[in-house]
């Protein structure tokens, strides 16, 4: 019978048994004793209400009002609870006998800029229980032996508190078939043990581009506990992500950028679970929606040739002795919309050791100095001097200040003594250029012609921190706002921060000195720049002074794969000072100069090209080190679209090992491999 039926019914008697029992009492309260023993006038024996029959009678009368009550009150419960609350009240008893648990989801993949795979998800048999199986040590004890694992790896595993109490937690992955099929076939020995299949990321190329993509991992508490800040606090988006322990989330690169994109729909499963909260049957589910698939401008072909080219030059530089030659980054970028279509880093490393958790030893050997830091994405957080590569700014800065004019020459004779023969500084080329002009001394990279330059901004009492000045114009200083994480600023050196850094220092030894300005002229001293920033700086020179915001994204495809979700737009990042278009076709015709003029053996390299290159050697020196390759260049020179950049640290000379990462990525892009013979270079800087 239907309950509420049964509760009408009885409140119903119970109503009718409480009048029923009021009556009876009044009726038996009626009756009186009459005393007549003395035959007088009948009366009350005790008197008129005072007789312990009355005092009783008030008293029951009372107390039945009083149970009256408690009855009524407890109808009235009942009839609410049963009548009025009754959909309310079957909810609660539902979830009390069910739960509902989340699914993970496939992460988005992501691709080149033609769509080919670059991070993939592939299928993983896994061998999952619920948490309530712990205490089974019987089957736990045949579950290690069957999958070789440690019996309290499993039992570990098993009762994981960073996963769900009512979801599925595995106890191992990647399981062999065979080790499945055993399983599935003895279900009644492993009762409780389910073999379902999930996702983990496949890297079909390996270690290439792992530092532009990133790796994936568990959330972290940190991470977990900056959501519960941001939420407590209302700062999470609407449509923010609500993570939960055991997620798997990027945590570096593209992975960790686009994280809201990749990280798809968890699913949802209803369990039925018994008092004690144990998992005992499954129902309904709803299945996880994969994240949307992220392209990248990242070109393949130009991703291999940068991480090829790179190991090419790091191989060239120990094969003339630079034995301490192995590390370096190598970025080609496309100077008309920021695009970056190659970016390598050295040493690199492997993203999939990361998958199911990175080992105690592996770790160790990633974040070693001995194994070079290989995470470190050199090409935009390595803090580099830019050696002569900045000589094209310091060019513009001294014409657009009218320090050096470009009438103006230089006689160079190796030795210079602007400053007095006890300040005096050497010129790369110890025997010197001879009389040399601004523009001559792009291509030469005449030390010379740039000493005077500093000099004159040093002495300058209008602009006496011109130089400054025109570095930051084009971008140096400050982070180019690529998206991906970790990218380094730079920095510009001026005498304010000499002051602030060396604060330890005397006064005399703090102040800014003709010595700094004469540094940091060509590059050396202070001052500090990633790759990057002077891929941008050199897509700037080739592209009139405007210089794009650097970026990797290319667009999002859509969850259900109809079309582009998000596209990326190019956004102008600054427009670098110059004075006049004159002093850019200088610079410009000095930088054609390098390429061709500089060194018959450094020619060499680039006239079997069916194009034109401008570019620039540079050479950094570093105290107790070997020196610092530079090579930038950008193509084709009459009408630029690529900018390639790459540095070796302790590679020699520019053109000594830099060079053949520029040349080699520019024969990849044009499919004009280089000719030429392998040559230490002639000490071109």
């Amino acid at each position: 019978m239907d309950a509420q039926i049964v509760v009408v019914i009885a409140g119903v008697i119970l109503v009718l048994a409480i009048v029923a029992s009021i009556v009876v009492l009044r009726r038996g309260g009626g009756k009186f004793t009459f005393d007549t023993k003395n035959g007088t006038r009948p009366r009350a024996t005790e008197g008129e209400g005072n007789t312990p029959g009355v005092a009783f009678k008030g008293r029951f009368t009372m107390l039945t009002a009083a149970v009256g009550a408690v009855f009524a009150a407890i109808t009235a419960k009942l009839w609410s609870m049963q009548m009025v609350s009754s959909d309310y009240y079957e909810e609660l008893s539902v979830q009390n006998q069910t739960r509902t648990v989340t699914t993970p989801a496939p992460r988005g993949r992501i691709l080149d800029r033609n769509g080919v795979p670059l991070v993939t998800n592939r299928a993983s048999l896994t061998v999952a229980a619920y948490r309530d199986l712990a205490s089974d040590t019987v089957l736990v004890r045949h579950l290690a032996n069957v999958l070789g694992m440690p019996y309290i790896a499993v039992r570990r595993n098993i009762q994981d508190y960073n996963q769900g109490a009512q979801s599925l937690h595995t106890i191992a992955s990647d399981v062999r078939r065979s080790t499945v099929a055993y399983i599935q076939e003895h279900p009644s020995a492993f009762a409780g043990v389910e073999v379902v299949e999930r996702t983990e990321r496949l890297y079909p190329y390996g270690e290439l581009a792992a530092h532009v993509l990133g790796y994936t991992g568990t959330i972290t508490s940190e991470q977990l506990a900056a959501q519960s800040e941001a939420a407590s606090q209302g700062e999470s988006d609407a449509g923010a992500i609500s993570y939960e322990s055991g997620d798997i989330v990027g945590q570096a690169g593209v992975e960790i950028r686009y994280e809201s994109l990749l990280q798809g729909i968890r699913g949802e499963q209803t369990v039925q679970v018994d008092a004690s909260g144990s998992v005992v049957d499954a129902t309904g589910a709803i299945p996880p929606e994969p994240g949307s698939d992220i392209r990248l401008t990242l070109d393949l072909a130009i991703q291999q040739a940068c991480e090829d080219g790179l190991d090419h030059a790091i191989a060239v530089a120990r094969q003339f002795g630079y034995g301490n030659a192995a590390r370096g980054a190598c970025l080609c970028l496309d100077c008309t919309n920021g695009e970056i279509l190659g970016m390598a880093s050295a040493p690199k490393y492997d993203p999939s050791v990361f998958i199911g958790g990175v080992s105690n030893d592996d770790w160790n050997a990633l974040s070693s100095e001995d194994s070079g830091y290989p995470m470190i994405n050199r090409a935009i957080a390595g803090d580099y001097m830019s050696a002569s590569t900045i000589k094209p700014l310091s060019s513009l800065a001294a014409l657009k200040y009218g320090i050096y004019d470009e009438t103006q020459t230089t006689d160079c004779q190796g030795w210079w003594t602007g400053m007095g023969d006890a300040n005096g500084r050497w010129c790369y080329d110890h025997s010197g250029h001879g009389v040399i002009n601004l523009q001559r001394a792009i291509t030469m990279s005449c030390d010379a012609v740039f000493y005077d330059i500093g000099k004159g901004f040093y002495y300058d009492e209008e602009n006496p921190e011109g130089l400054q000045e025109m570095f930051r114009s084009w971008g140096l200083g400050e982070a180019t706002g690529v998206d991906l994480p970790g990218e380094s600023s730079g920095r510009v050196p001026d005498a304010e921060w000499k002051d602030s850094y060396f604060s330890s220092w005397d006064d005399a030894d703090r102040a800014w000195n003709p010595g700094d300005m004469c540094n940091i002229v060509i590059g050396q001293g202070d001052i500090l720049v990633t790759p990057l920033q002077m891929a941008c700086v050199y897509a700037g020179i080739a592209n009139g002074g405007r210089e794009f915001v650097p970026h990797v994204f290319h667009s999002a495809v859509s969850r259900d794969g109809s079309g582009s979700a998000v596209t990326y737009e190019p956004r102008e990042r600054l427009s670098g000072a110059y004075r006049q278009d004159s002093d850019l076709a200088l610079v410009r015709r000095g930088l054609w100069g390098v390429i061709y003029e500089e060194s018959e053996s450094q020619a060499s390299h680039f006239t079997n090209l069916s194009v034109e290159v401008a570019g620039k050697t540079g050479t950094g020196e570093k105290s107790g080190e070997d020196d610092y390759s530079w090579f930038v260049a950008y193509a084709p020179y009459d009408d630029p679209k690529y900018v390639v950049a790459a540095v070796v640290e302790q590679g020699g000379f520019g053109s000594t090992s830099a060079m053949y990462a520029v040349r080699d990525v520019l024969g990849a892009i044009y499919n004009e491999p280089d000719s030429a013979s392998v040559t230490a270079g002639d000490g071109v800087r």
